[in-house]
């Protein structure tokens, strides 16, 4: 049985498509049934007959390790020993088991329509994003790589549509990555708003089907898939867990973009490694200090809450925190809290429903099958505040937004984490400032280095003029 979603118009295509009217034309118009082609993707499924495709072995075998060739990452044997006699790979398992005894399937990637004017953005940049916005141009049409390096809140998905536009009108296929699901989900409607004639696919772990697109959002799981598929790939939060650590996540990125291609790395923390190459010149860097709204970036202010965990776990609520909520409570504007421990986190929503009973708000983790919606609750304004981990850190605007992050000295808050927690406040020109309160039982090097980090950025961003 011929499955799926989308006819791909060729003539091999009409050709399968008349050979099933002949035989059995009541039944395919009944059923509808219609061919997936996935340019640019390894498979475990063998096309139809008819279709272009490259066999390739999935597995390369040593004699003690197996290394997968979708994701390029080795196995022991004795780890991955299947009752048939074959291995399987489990590093890339969640996204169909890859074994030694089966095979992948490459469906060279086509050519691409020329597609001109394709950017329905109407605003305007400031004059250093414009600057970025050329670079980013020059980098998709010399095949290079570019590390975007700039402040939260810098208008960096904005100084993205000229390259993109101009990627599409030469015939390239272009995709944006995120380790982060949240972060491609915020990227989408935005994308399909600026580039409304283009059907736009989403892919994550949560998506819904795949359908052949010259312009694609997904998450770094799902660029294993691809392979030799992008002319332009762009990699938002580039330092973002998982993507980070995780040598098979990078090599979906290499895998997926074509020999002659351009990758453009976006984040507000770079890595020490990115930085490295940078040093090294095997990576170009431009910096962007500032937002766009000409404002400096917002400051934590340290507040020490004395056993704040202990209170918790104890059915208190510390009462440094009620004091800064009652705070945000007065100034009118809603408000994210920060928490290091899903427990601690919903212990904590228990004791303020108790206490803030004609307040609407609720808690969200990456556990949380309903976070998506949740956050799109937050950003209509149908909650006061909303209790948050880490989830939350990036790639998510909520406008005239402040913050607490409660234990900010927690380990899992790194100077990275707090730079981008930081970067959810003063994002919108209706509110450029907001207020950023760090609650902790003990300075961290971690809360000291972002503070400082975020004050560098503002020194720098007032010599070259780029804030009032």
């Amino acid at each position: 049985m011929v499955s799926s979603v989308i006819v791909h118009n060729t003539k091999e295509t009409e050709s399968m498509i008349n050979s099933l009217l002949t035989g059995a034309k009541e039944k395919f118009f009944k059923t509808a049934y219609f061919i997936i082609m996935e340019y640019g993707r390894r498979v475990l499924e063998k096309p139809a007959d008819d279709v272009n495709f490259i066999q390739m072995p999935s597995m390369i075998e040593g004699k003690d390790f197996i290394q997968c060739v979708r994701c390029e990452q080795y196995s022991k044997k004795c780890e991955v020993y299947l009752p048939s006699g074959a291995y399987f790979c489990p590093h890339c398992i969640e996204l169909g088991r890859v074994t030694s005894n089966g095979l992948l399937y490459f469906i060279p990637e086509k050519q691409r329509p020329l597609l001109s004017e394709t950017c329905r953005w109407q605003g305007t940049l400031t004059s250093a994003q414009s600057e970025i916005s050329e670079k980013i141009v020059r980098v998709i049409n010399h095949h290079s790589k570019l590390l975007v390096y700039a402040v939260t809140g810098a208008g960096k998905t904005e100084m993205l549509f000229r390259g993109i536009e101009a990627a599409l009108s030469q015939g390239k296929r272009v995709g944006i990555t995120s380790p982060r699901i949240d972060v491609c989900v915020e990227l989408y409607p935005r994308i399909c708003a600026v580039f409304p004639d283009i059907k736009v696919l989403l892919l994550h772990g949560e998506s819904g089907d795949y359908f052949d697109s010259t312009l694609v959002i997904c998450t770094t799981h799902q660029l294993l898939r691809f392979y030799q598929a992008f002319d332009v790939l762009i990699v938002d939060e580039v330092d973002a867990f998982p993507f980070v650590n995780e040598k098979v996540l990078h090599a979906g990125v290499k895998n997926a973009l074509k020999d002659k291609a351009a990758l453009i790395y976006l984040t507000a923390t770079p890595t020490n490694d990115l930085i490295r190459d940078v040093q090294k010149k095997r990576l170009e860097m431009v910096t962007l200090p500032a937002r766009f709204h000409k404002s400096k970036l917002v400051v934590p202010k340290f507040y020490w809450v004395n056993k704040w965990y202990q209170l918790i776990e104890n059915g208190k609520i510390p009462k440094r925190l009620l004091k800064v909520m009652t705070e945000f409570f007065a100034d009118g504007f809603p408000f994210l809290i920060f928490c290091p421990v899903i427990e601690w986190m919903k212990t904590l929503t228990k004791l303020l429903k108790k206490v803030f009973l004609e307040k609407s708000f609720t808690a969200v983790s990456a556990l949380d099958k309903e976070r998506v919606e949740k956050v799109q609750k937050m950003r209509d304004g149908h909650y006061d505040f909303l209790l948050t981990t880490n989830i939350l850190e990036r790639g998510v605007t909520f406008p005239k937004i402040s913050v607490i992050v409660l234990g900010a000295n927690h380990r899992i808050f790194t100077k990275a984490a707090l730079i981008q927690i930081s970067g959810r406040v003063g994002r919108s020109r209706k509110r450029v400032d907001g207020k950023l309160y760090f609650l902790h039982d003990g300075k961290s090097q971690a809360m000291l280095a972002a503070r400082d980090e975020i004050k560098r950025m503002n020194c720098l961003a007032r010599r070259r003029g780029l804030i009032r």
